[in-house]
């Protein structure tokens, strides 16, 4: 019917308001390991730049490889709604499977 469509809609701004992007939305899908990632394979996650990639790669080096995923928030910029988003997409080990945007 009209109204379902408008339903859906509106779940999907609501979804959209608390971050959260639906899977029938095409998001990408893979990974990208914070211990290997080069600056341009990190520029592959949502909201990382060039500089924020820059500053990863900094840190991993300056501290060794990350032991947990939640280290990621001694970068500038990060905090809890960049790690929501960014969770997901974030690996440890293995090879990075994210492709380009």
């Amino acid at each position: 019917t009209g109204g379902a469509w408008l339903r859906a809609f509106a779940f999907a701004l609501v979804l959209a308001g608390m971050g959260a992007t639906p899977v029938w939305a095409g998001a990408p899908e893979g990974v990208v390991n914070l211990n290997t990632a080069t600056v341009e394979q990190l520029t592959r996650l949502p909201g990382v730049g060039e500089s924020r990639a820059k500053a990863i790669v900094a840190l991993r080096q300056k501290r060794g490889s990350f032991r947990k995923v939640d280290d990621l928030t001694a970068v500038r910029g990060i905090g809890d709604a960049s790690m929501a988003k960014l969770r997901p997409f974030l690996a440890l080990e293995g090879r990075t499977t994210l492709p380009p945007q």
